[in-house]
Formats: structure tokens, sequence, C-alpha cells
């Protein structure tokens, strides 16, 4: 019996074994190699953080990517919501509004930037129908040092397009996850659509509203490829400049350091987001 009770013991960490092997190698020891790089310095184990804290470039590159994600998250919830809600209600054709809302889930960052500039370039398709109806007489620059603001407007509009299905799709299932009856509960009591939406579906959607926001914080803090591919370093991210540092300065020790930052802040915002949310959910619960 002792022996078997000792086999049994073990069996979920054998289970677990190649989730572990996993994270250890692929994850854990990346890692570990990072930050020792990012410590290495002639000028003391800080002296590539105290580097980098100096520069213009880093503050502009913090600056741009909270900018970033201050402007494109709130949107995108927002869209997701109104989104959700819609094809949640199974309309005529709903299929097919989901299959368009969800069809960028397939598109890498890279080939969302591609689409984006064949349509803002000066001989893109958004100057050429603008020339064709006589709109403009030539065409609208949108890239370049000096339409850096227009440059964050379109790095912003595909932003949206290219990650709102995720969070979309989050939402949906959250949503679809709400039991019917205590919406047709709160019609019964006289609740209209504002009320039911407001005191019912947005308080049961927390949870999916929560994880929806950690995972989209994570990735806008990762934000690279269509920021490099559309602005390149006219507008500097973090990610941006780890890439910068690492391959075109050859300095693998900056672009580690650049590394644990987005690392250390994308944790803040996670424990942030965990903290608030998450607490005052339990207590609207309890």
């Amino acid at each position: 019996m002792t022996q078997i009770h000792v086999k049994k013991q073990f069996i979920p960490w054998l289970l677990l074994a190649p989730s572990l092997i996993y994270l250890i190698v692929f994850m854990g020891l990346p890692i570990i190699g990072t930050a020792q790089l990012a410590f290495e310095s002639d000028e003391g184990w800080l002296g590539n953080f105290k580097m980098i804290i100096s520069t213009k470039d880093f503050q502009n590159a913090v600056l741009n990517t909270l900018l970033l994600a201050a402007i494109c998250i709130p949107i995108q919830l927002a869209l997701s919501i109104f989104l959700a809600i819609l094809v949640n209600k199974k309309f005529k054709g709903y299929q097919t509004l989901l299959y368009i809302i969800a069809s960028p889930l397939a598109l890498s960052d890279i080939t969302a930037a591609l689409i984006s500039y064949s349509i803002f370039a000066p001989n893109g398709y958004l100057n050429r129908i603008l020339l064709s109806i006589n709109w403009i007489e030539r065409p609208i620059y949108f890239f370049g040092y000096m339409f850096k603001s227009r440059e964050m407007l379109v790095i912003i509009i595909t932003e949206i397009w290219r990650a709102t299905p995720l969070v979309f799709v989050m939402i949906l299932a959250g949503l679809q996850s709400i039991n019917k009856e205590y919406l047709e509960a709160a019609e019964v009591f006289g609740f209209n659509s504002w009320q039911r939406l407001w005191k019912i579906t947005l308080p049961l959607l927390k949870p999916a509203i929560l994880s929806a926001l950690l995972i989209r914080t994570l990735f806008a803090f990762q934000l690279f490829g269509v920021v490099w591919l559309l602005a390149g370093r006219d507008i500097t991210v973090l990610t941006g400049e780890t890439y910068y540092w690492y391959v075109f300065m050859n300095n693998k020790n900056v672009a580690s350091a650049y590394a644990l930052i987005i690392a250390v802040l994308t944790f803040v915002v996670g424990w942030f987001y965990i903290r608030t949310i998450r607490s005052r959910y339990e207590e609207e619960g309890a």
C-alpha cells in the first residue's frame, strides 16, 4: 500500500514534467541569460541601466509605449464590448459579421503593417481614391520624420484593427457564459436595455474583461512590428529600441537591459490589474 501511495504522489509531477521542462528550458534559462547580460558593464552592474535612463530615446520610448497602450486598449475594449453584444444577439447574418471581425486574428503584425502601408502610402489606395474624386490636389504624406503625428495616427488605427479581435473573442466568450435568466429577470422587473447593460451584463463580464486587459496589456508592451515597419525610429518604443541596440548597435548588454525593463513594466501593470479589478470583483461577489 505504501508503494502504491508513493506512486500516486509522483504521478502529478510526471504529468507536469513536460510543461516544467519546457518552461525551464525555453523561458527560465533565457531570462537568466538576459539578466546576466543586462548587468554586465564596465561601469558597474547598473551601468547599462544608468546609460539607458539618461538618454532621450529611452524617455521617448517609454512615453510612446505608454501612450499607445493608453489610447489603443480602452478603444479596443469599448469596441469589443459593443461588437460582442451586437454579435451575441444572433441576428440574421451575424456569422458573417463574426467572420469579418475575427479575420485579423489570422494576420501577423508585419502583415497588418504592410496592409496599412499599402493604404496610406503616397501612392496607396487612400490617396488614389481621394485624387480620383478630386478631394485633394496632391498626395497626403503619412510617413516620414516630418509627419510623426500622422505616423502615430496610422499606427493607432492599424493596432486597433489588428488586435481588437483578440479582445473581442474573449469578451464574446464571457458574454455567452452569462446565464440568460438574469437578463430575463431584470426585464421582468422593468429594467431597460441600458440598465440591463450596466447593472447585469458588465458586472458579470468583469472576469472576462480582466483577462482581456491583462493579455492585451502584455501585447501592448511587446508592440514592435507595426511601429518599426511604419515609422522605424521616428517613433521609438521599448521593443524597437531593444531591436535597434541588438541588431544595429550590436550591443547585447544594452538590449538585454531594455528587455528586462519591458518585463518589469509588464509585471507591474499586470499586478496593478490583478490587485484593483479582481479585488473589486471579489468584494462585490462577497
